[in-house]
């Protein structure tokens, strides 16, 4: 039986990808809503009131992402960018100073000159009005997602301030929503508790009370901090806060989950302009391909989401490496391969979302065990996971990328066949992803005993007496990798050694007929 899923599992999910674009720690977030909750019991807010600040603690900062490409442009590092929130505030000579100190970042000091003195005469406007933006684009998913309109209020507000010094600038004191002004100040508790405890909480809410901070609200935090922060460091938070979930707590349809799902694949391409789309086209292409390799029921349509939800982890790193003209160095490549492994650790606190996480974990892996974050090889890579990987690529070469201009579908098909006469895409599920695409499939001999095509290269040249590094050699590939493909192909055709090898290998035509 499917199990259910609820909608806060999957803004919580969400959540932990956007507190990764804000250089925290997962979670910070959901101890923010926890937070949220225990203000909100201790002002007596009702059940609706209750409701809209969770969700609103949920979604405030789901925005922040989405001109992260303007943010790295200006300052070199969007997410270190959005991390001076908590140590500089919004406003005043330290905010500043900090973004001055980051303008050009990560660039040569003359360079760092000239984009200063570009964002002095024009490049600032590019950036006026882009923290309002967040919080329309934050409403904007909550409208999306089917969120009551007291939460798209509260969250279109989420960046007011008691002073009438935040954004959009619409209103100030009791003007803005009580579930915006709970969960503003839940927000900023969450980082000074956490790196300084009871005290530094209370200090930090004292400092900024009456400017951007609810005066009141403050007095009350004050009276009763050490109950509001109480146990959070204590079991999961995903589980009480997933546990909390009021009033719109049923669980979705299957259709609903869809729909959620769609919704944050969309807001997750936004991180970039050369992603736009790059989701729900991945998603398609799986869907039809997964079908006509013989895939049906939950696992197809676990298939199609995993196609959707595959880039949530790209929001934990930064656009300075996404947005980069240029070749990448050795360690951002490294930071770059961690968006599967993001978005598998992202998804795996719900059992739904596991299974969908776990498949868009292997998207980058390759059958030769070439690819990221573990290295599988072969048989440990599944179906719906080769397709997937094929589905990807074929999207991501006829996309613009900053360092190349898009392939043609032509040229697309052929790359994605040469992969898989290389042996690290697999062979069938690129022709199926073609297929899906428009393209002209080729007629494919069928195979003896699941071998793919690289294997049957390599038990050809196997049964011919090449030594592993003839083999290797002539292949283009590593030792290891032709060490590891020997490996695979005894275990699937029963072979013990190179003679019983070889005439599984003349028995089935390998060699001795024509290719």
């Amino acid at each position: 039986m499917t199990q259910p899923i609820r909608l806060a599992e999957i803004i919580g999910a969400l959540s932990l990808g956007v507190d990764l674009g804000f250089g925290q720690p997962m979670e910070h977030v959901l101890r923010q809503c926890w937070i949220a909750l225990g203000l909100a019991d201790h002002l007596q807010l009702d059940d609706r009131q209750r409701s809209a600040v969770y969700y609103t603690a949920l979604l405030t900062n789901v925005g922040c992402h989405t001109d992260a490409h303007e943010q790295a442009k200006w300052f070199g590092d969007d997410i270190a960018l959005k991390s001076d929130k908590y140590a500089h505030g919004l406003h005043g000579p330290g905010a500043a100073l900090a973004g001055l100190r980051r303008l050009g970042a990560g660039r040569p000091t003359l360079h760092r000159f000239r984009v200063g003195l570009s964002f002095a005469l024009t490049g600032h406007q590019e950036l006026d009005g882009m923290i309002a933006r967040h919080s329309a684009m934050a409403r904007l998913l909550a409208v999306e997602i089917g969120l009551p309109e007291e939460v798209q209020t509260a969250v279109g507000a989420a960046y007011e301030q008691w002073d009438g010094r935040g954004w959009p600038g619409e209103r100030s004191g009791v003007a803005i929503p009580i579930e915006a002004r709970v969960s503003q100040l839940a927000e900023f508790i969450e980082v000074a508790h956490r790196s300084g405890g009871v005290s530094a909480a209370i200090a930090l809410a004292q400092r900024l009370s009456g400017s951007q901070f609810d005066p009141v609200m403050v007095a009350q935090f004050v009276s009763v901090a050490e109950e509001v922060v109480a146990g959070l460091d204590g079991s999961s938070t995903w589980d009480r806060v997933i546990a909390a979930e009021p009033v719109l707590g049923q669980p979705l349809t299957e259709e609903e989950f869809d729909v959620a799902l769609g919704a944050i694949a969309d807001f997750v391409d936004l991180k970039s302009p050369f992603l736009l789309g790059h989701a729900r086209a991945v998603a398609q292409l799986v869907h039809t391909a997964g079908a006509a390799l013989g895939l049906e029921g939950e696992p197809l349509t676990t298939l199609r989401r995993a196609g959707l939800v595959h880039g949530l982890g790209r929001l934990g790193v930064s656009n300075a490496i996404w947005d980069k003209p240029g070749p990448l160095g050795v360690g951002e490549r490294e930071r770059a391969h961690l968006q599967p492994y993001l978005t598998e650790r992202i998804l795996r606190q719900s059992p739904r979302l596991a299974e969908i996480g776990g498949l868009a974990g292997q998207l980058r892996e390759r059958l030769d065990g070439s690819g990221y974050p573990r290295g599988l090889f072969g048989d440990a890579i599944g179906l719906s996971a080769r397709v997937l990987g094929a589905a990807d690529v074929y999207q991501a070469i006829i996309e613009p990328r900053p360092h190349r201009p898009a392939l043609s579908p032509e040229e697309a098909a052929a790359t994605l066949r040469t992969e898989a006469r290389a042996g690290r895409l697999d062979g069938d599920a690129v022709e199926a992803v073609l297929a899906a695409a428009g393209h002209p499939t080729r007629s494919r001999r069928e195979r003896p005993a699941g071998l793919t095509e690289r294997e049957v290269e390599v038990l050809a040249l196997l049964a011919r007496g090449r030594s592993t590094r003839e083999i290797a050699a002539e292949l283009v590939i590593s030792p290891k990798t032709a060490r590891n493909h020997i490996e695979h192909i005894y275990t699937k055709i029963g072979a013990t050694s190179r003679v019983t090898a070889s005439l599984f290998a003349i028995k089935h035509g390998v060699v001795g007929t024509p290719s």
